[in-house]
């Protein structure tokens, strides 16, 4: 390294505010040999204004990169064909990263034949497979638009979201759990049973054309997953070939459906800028650019979380992805840390929690892991212990975000101290803006609760075809509004203090659920606590706790109402009490309160 090298890595490092990166910086001042892949993992400081106000942004070493997923593919099988990409643990399947390139490219090629052209909308409705890791790369490859579909969805929901964005092509597992795809297919499209493969016409999905079944088996109307694999020729890997060398990394490559936990879900719209540098950002604060990466991803890959955190990192940063099962299974997630010696295993924090749970859970010799992330909701103080005591991911890091930002904006450090990471979300991500703002659009200062606002790269293109929703949540000036109340500390470390929709107003008092559910998990009995609020004719609303108790526990709501006296206000000691087994959910582990909240309000019959 000359002087001049030396002398803008020190400018670098003396930005750091972490312990680690100054240790770094005194091993250099004394001779000591440090690696340069330790400046290479260094997440420079997040610079916060010191004038008092909640503004905050993620500065960085890191450029952001300015190429497509294809492109990075086709780098990753050149530097390394042999090494093993992606493993499907309950397929036995597994793919070095030249088998990747060349089955995406079979893949990519396939859907040429069969008249998808750039900018078409292919469907994924599958659960966790390897067909699903080859169609995000062969779609990208070919500019086609992935459209990830819930594997839980139902006939209207699956028709609504054909619809909306106008898929052309649906790959489709057979089914997911208890549910018949085809025949659920069937209802959707009648015709299916009466026209050739490649031929659909149906007047509610004009522009639907392909079904791709993944199976063996031949079903009416549709292709085998194998029958599009082999059906490219030397023509269409021209066209291929031209796509490849005219494709730019801002353009639409990926749809995402928003949760729809209220409303209509609607089409996040996301480029190859995107979820490329969110990825690559997010493994950065892993340390997978200096440690080796072997991901367990137990999370569903339709979601961001899945998608871009974990299957994307093949080709951000050379990882090996491990898919334990098609869907969560706590006892498949701990067997695949084991058998491949992961280092990275991922979650929210409900995973965690049956992982832990789990009654064979002491036999998994975990040694193997050093980190992983935590996301979805909140993470309990227990629940972080044992994932640092037990699992031994010592460096577990905390991810906030939301499809509309693909998907993250807010992480910890690997070195961050306990309680930053089951206080806070952590700061914004590399070159990622935050600000937190009053009902009036105005910065608060530091401290305040008010909206979480971010800006960036990460901030998608709009939703599909609907700009009345887009205009609604990303502003001329390009903040979207995130809908979080947050609060933001002079480091630029945010506190998840509720949804903005989530927060009570009890007799004029504003009550954050997040807060109580905290309280209510130091309570030994209690595995899992989520606050809603109901309606009353006197306070306008009332708390509402439902509790899911440990196995083997009991306890009384009069138990849990004197847990809490003396300890929280009591204005904030929930009225009602209701004991559960488990929560609704969406596929991703996120609590759906609104249900909780429907199911309740006719349960007590308010």
């Amino acid at each position: 390294m000359n002087q001049y090298a030396y002398r803008e890595t020190f400018k670098n490092i003396l930005k750091c505010n972490n312990s680690r990166n100054r240790l770094v910086f005194k091993g250099l001042l004394f001779g000591e040999k440090t690696p340069i892949s330790v400046f290479s993992s260094c997440s420079f400081s997040t610079r916060q204004e010191k004038d008092g106000f909640s503004y905050s942004h993620g500065s960085s070493t890191k450029r952001l990169l300015g190429k497509t997923i294809g492109q990075l593919l086709e780098e990753r099988a050149e530097m390394h064909p042999d090494k093993e990409a992606v493993i499907v643990s309950k397929e036995n399947a597994r793919l070095t990263f030249e088998q990747l390139l060349q089955q995406a490219d079979r893949l990519a090629m396939g859907l040429i034949s069969i008249g998808v052209r750039k900018g078409d909308r292919v469907g994924i409705w599958s659960p966790n497979k390897k067909e699903w890791v080859l169609a995000q790369y062969a779609t990208a490859r070919a500019g086609m638009m992935l459209v990830n579909i819930n594997p839980a969805y139902q006939v209207g929901e699956l028709q609504y979201a054909m619809q909306k964005v106008g898929i052309k092509a649906l790959i489709s597992a057979e089914q997911f759990k208890t549910q018949d795809y085809f025949s659920m297919l069937e209802k959707v499209c009648p015709e299916l049973n009466n026209c050739k493969p490649g031929n659909i016409k149906n007047q509610s999905l004009p522009e639907f054309q392909s079904l791709i079944m993944i199976s063996d088996k031949q079903y009416p109307g549709s292709f085998t997953f194998s029958e599009i694999m082999d059906a490219g020729d030397q023509s269409h890997k021209g066209i291929l070939d031209q796509i490849k060398s005219t494709l730019q990394f801002d353009e639409p490559i990926n749809i995402q459906f928003t949760s729809g936990t209220t409303g209509s879900p609607k089409g996040a719209t996301l480029s190859h800028h995107n979820i490329v540098n969110n990825s690559n950002l997010v493994g950065y604060r892993c340390g997978y650019d200096v440690n080796p990466a072997r991901i367990v991803i137990p999370v569903p890959l339709y979601h961001c979380f899945g998608m871009v955190l974990g299957s994307l990192m093949n080709v951000t940063h050379g990882a090996t992805t491990i898919l334990p099962s098609p869907s969560f299974e706590p006892k498949a997630a701990l067997e695949a840390v084991v058998k491949e010696k992961a280092t990275s295993l991922y979650g929210t924090p409900t995973m965690f929690i049956d992982m832990q749970n789990h009654p064979d859970f002491g036999k998994y010799d975990l040694s193997s892991l050093y980190t992983g992330i935590m996301a979805g909701s909140t993470c309990p103080t227990e629940i972080m212990k044992k994932c640092i005591s037990k699992m031994c991911m010592k460096n577990i890091t905390i991810c906030y975000g939301t499809t509309e930002t693909s998907p993250v904006t807010f992480q910890t450090r690997m070195d961050d101290d306990f309680d930053l990471r089951v206080k806070t979300i952590g700061v914004p991500l590399d070159h990622i803006e935050v600000k937190v703002v009053d009902d009036e659009g105005k910065i608060v200062p530091t401290g305040v609760v008010g909206e979480l606002y971010t800006r960036g790269h990460a901030t998608m293109l709009n939703y599909w075809e609907d700009e009345a929703k887009t205009a609604e949540a990303i502003g001329h000036d390009r903040w979207y509004k995130t809908g979080d109340l947050v609060s933001l500390d002079e480091n630029g470390y945010a506190v998840i203090e509720g949804r903005k929709k989530d927060m009570l107003i009890r007799g004029g008092e504003n009550i954050y659920p997040v807060e109580i559910e905290q309280f209510l998990y130091e309570n030994d009995k209690i595995e899992d606590a989520q606050v809603i609020g109901l309606p009353d004719e006197r306070l306008g609303e009332e708390i509402c706790a439902w509790i899911k108790l440990k196995s083997g526990e009991k306890s009384t709501e009069e138990d849990i109402k004197e847990f809490c006296k003396g300890k929280i206000a009591h204005f904030k000691i929930p009225k009602y009490i209701i004991f559960v087994d488990e929560f609704p959910m969406t596929v991703t582990g996120k609590i759906q309160k609104y249900k909780m909240r429907e199911r309740t309000i006719d349960m007590l019959n308010l």
